[in-house]
């Protein structure tokens, strides 16, 4: 029979989660082009919505209301999310250097990344004051200084605001919007330092004269024509002599450029922003397009609003689309004036457009607020999904793209991936300059052209064996490659194994071969980083292509037969210790079904980044005398199987057991994993099961865990000791979770008893 399949031909990547990109990706989601592989790079899971932020400040919307979540509109959008951020690039090999993860290959790029605070030169600004960007970093220090406001309810408070534009005057109005909701506006001051002789000098008259006035109005200190020349820990100096005394000190100032843009060779503007023609292509780059308040259109001059990057999202999406199907591209002619919209912080706005200006009014607000939730209800992915228009994976549309588009792929070994591919791949993963240590136990390894490794087993050691490989749960594979590795080398550290080698098995999406190229290098970089730190050498492997990506390591181990921890030797009195939070089945099913947020999968990932290498060389410290890891048959499953060898009982506690972030939420829903009704029938061991039917968490028990925490049975007095050293190691959910007891019962062991 034959399969013609739609293998990926193009790569494009978006760097940066702006307003653009937002509309791009949920624009591609709904006109996918079979073939093209888009990936986005992010330090951010959630991005602010510029309109919104000022009243997130003020109170009047939460942090999902104001934020779109990335991570769920690439998982809506069938994209690869990084959550990284991009420092440098190659544009001559095509190629993105990022903070954490390896270089990117792209076909196509196209930037969004917003502006950064301009390096500020006033000395101790940089070490005192609070940039009103990044707003992450912002959002952390307003809600700090929120909690100490509300701690403090006599302590009188002095707060600096540096710049009087539009986002200076907006912001003084919307923290004391919210601050008086917190305490009496008496104990708090706020001062408003501005260089000009007038507040936001790129508005007309009439709005700058009326936002003087009801800055005054609410006892905000205006300070005009006040040059901050020094910041000094709770106090502000200027050039006039004015010395204020100040609690925080936000700086909302001119923004900036990243200097790596300019110095990867793109042609910029005089303060480093990305010079772009009219169909927001890079004018030296034609392979670079940027949008937002990164770029900077040669022909039409617009400040840095959030309403031009709003409008760009279309006519950027239209042109990326053009480029890959090699059609003319369109021009982009941005309004000259528009009409904004500035709350004034109390459920009012003010209307300005040209020269013409309205408020402020109840009414105006609104309208504000009618328009700036229609712009975020589009990104309300699972609703979408629910009326079938999600754009999951590579390859929809009717439309044959590229010369690989209706290309038979082999089976049986003709699916594996080439060896030219591999050999450059491996030459890439050399040239990241790992420093192994030398091994002398490997007398064949992956440098070798032998049909198999060669590894010596020393005098004395046990060999331990373990096996396991599974489909991609996250669409990143650099990370996904790092998960698998912990997982797979968590058999081992359970059984207090060291890890001598391992063995790769992958499965590439159908692609062209620098698309394969690219996966497999991602991927076996993540493995090959995780591999270093525990020092397992990999001696070989197999790949082949398939559908969908999927991983997995055979890993080999050696033990001292009296270091061995078997899951069959607990014993009567001790303690059952459990090092990281259930739910990453159940958040990842979630995933699937746009539900989670991605801060919730941002968590779990970076619960299974944790290796358990650490957790068992404590467990061995404090005298554990069984232990396993917890995954896919879950905490009941796998508990199970420790009682059934050794002959003995548990009482479980079912309100110690750590879980993670949304996973009580998703509870709620009713959202398990698909393996969650074959686990289940290990609830038939529980002696007061059905007791415990109504308790919210009891699902927590089945649900399977992938690259899950250690689970041990440790000895009283240690019990305490252990945990400390674990949390202190940074296992920070590491609980004590029961307790075990002499047989009682064969047929129903286990009893819950919290």
């Amino acid at each position: 029979m034959k399969r013609f399949l739609q293998p990926i031909d193009k790569d494009v990547v978006l760097i940066g989660g702006g307003h653009s990109h937002a509309i791009a990706l949920y624009l591609f989601a709904m006109n996918p082009l079979p073939g093209v592989r888009l990936t986005l790079i992010s330090d951010t899971t959630h991005t602010p919505y510029s309109g919104m932020l000022p009243g997130h400040v003020a109170g009047f919307y939460d942090f999902d209301e104001t934020h779109i979540d990335l991570r769920r509109l690439c998982q809506f959008s069938g994209v690869q999310f990084y959550l990284d951020k991009a420092i440098g690039s190659n544009l001559e090999n095509n190629r993105i250097i990022c903070a954490k993860h390896p270089t990117v290959t792209f076909d196509l790029l196209s930037i969004d990344i917003g502006s950064t605070p301009a390096k500020i030169e006033v000395p101790g600004a940089g070490d005192y004051a609070i940039a009103a960007k990044p707003v992450p970093q912002f959002l952390t220090a307003w809600n700090q200084l929120l909690e100490e406001v509300a701690r403090t309810p006599k302590k009188m408070f002095n707060l600096g605001i540096v710049g009087g534009g539009a986002g200076g005057v907006e912001l003084a109005l919307t923290m004391q919007q919210r601050l008086r909701k917190v305490r009496r506006q008496e104990t708090i001051n706020i001062h408003l330092f501005h260089r000009g002789r007038e507040l936001m000098d790129s508005h007309n008259r009439w709005v700058r004269r009326c936002l003087n006035k009801i800055l005054r109005q609410r006892g905000i200190q205006v300070h005009l024509q006040e040059t901050v020349c020094e910041v000094k820990p709770n106090l502000v100096r200027c050039e006039s002599g004015l010395t204020v005394e100040c609690d925080r000190i936000f700086w909302v100032t001119q923004a900036s450029a990243p200097s790596w843009l300019a110095e990867s060779g793109l042609t910029t503007d005089s303060e480093g922003f990305i010079l772009v023609e009219d169909t927001l292509q890079s004018v030296s780059h034609p392979q670079v397009f940027a949008a937002g308040d990164i770029a900077t259109m040669k022909n039409y001059w617009r400040p840095k609003a959030g309403v031009f990057a709003v409008r760009q999202g279309k006519p950027l999406f239209e042109n990326l689309q053009r480029v890959l199907l090699e059609k003319p591209l369109k021009l982009y002619r941005p309004q000259k004036d528009i009409l904004g919209l500035i709350g004034t912080g109390d459920g009012r706005a003010i209307a300005s457009r040209g020269n013409w200006g309205l408020g402020p009014s109840k009414l105006l607000w609104y309208w504000k607020d009618y328009i700036d939730r229609k712009f975020m209800r589009q990104f309300e992915v699972a609703d979408l999904a629910a009326d079938g228009g999600s754009g999951w994976g590579v390859g929809r549309g009717e439309k044959n793209f590229g010369s690989h588009s209706s290309m038979m792929r082999c089976a049986g070994c003709g699916s594996k991936v080439g060896s030219p591919i591999l050999e450059r791949v491996l030459q890439r993963i050399k040239a990241d300059n790992y420093n192994w240590e030398e091994r002398q136990d490997v007398i064949i390894g992956l440098d070798s052209p032998d049909d198999a490794a060669i590894v010596r087993v020393p005098a004395g050691l046990l060999m331990v064996h373990t096996i396991d490989y599974f489909r991609s749960l996250i669409n990143d594979p650099f990370v996904f490659g790092q998960i698998c590795a912990n997982h797979c080398l968590s058999d081992l550290f359970a059984m207090g194994a060291s890890p001598q080698s391992a063995l790769a098995i992958a499965s590439i999406p159908y692609a062209a071969d620098s698309q394969v190229e690219e996966t497999l290098y991602q991927l076996l970089s993540g493995a090959i980083k995780i591999l270093f730190q525990s020092q397992t050498p990999l001696v070989g492997g197999h790949t082949t292509e398939g559908a969908e990506l999927a991983f997995g390591l055979s890993c080999n181990g050696l033990i001292s037969p009296e270091k061995l921890l078997p899951k069959g030797g607990m014993q009567p009195g001790q303690v059952l210790i459990l090092t990281k939070a259930l739910g990453t089945g159940i958040l990842f099913a979630a995933d699937m079904r746009l539900k989670a947020k991605g801060r919730w999968i941002d968590a779990a990932v970076e619960s299974m980044l944790r290796s358990n290498q650490q957790a068992s060389e404590i467990f061995l410290q404090h005298g554990a005398t069984a232990c396993t890891d917890i995954t896919g048959f879950g905490l009941a499953g796998h508990l199970m199987e420790m009682v059934q060898a050794s002959g003995v009982a548990v009482d479980l506690n079912l309100e110690a057991i750590p879980v993670l972030a949304g996973v009580r939420e998703m509870l709620g829903l009713g959202i398990v994993s698909s393996l969650h009704s074959q686990n289940l029938r290990a609830s038939r061991y529980i002696r007061n099961w059905e007791e415990r039917r109504s308790h919210p968490l009891r699902s927590i028990l089945f649900d399977p865990q992938t690259s899950g925490g250690l689970l041990a049975s440790v000895p009283e007095a240690e019990a305490d000791r252990c945990v400390t050293a674990l949390q202190q190691l940074g296992y920070a959910q590491t609980r004590a979770i029961g307790r075990i007891t002499q047989q009682a019962d064969f047929t129903k062991p286990m009893t819950i008893i919290g």
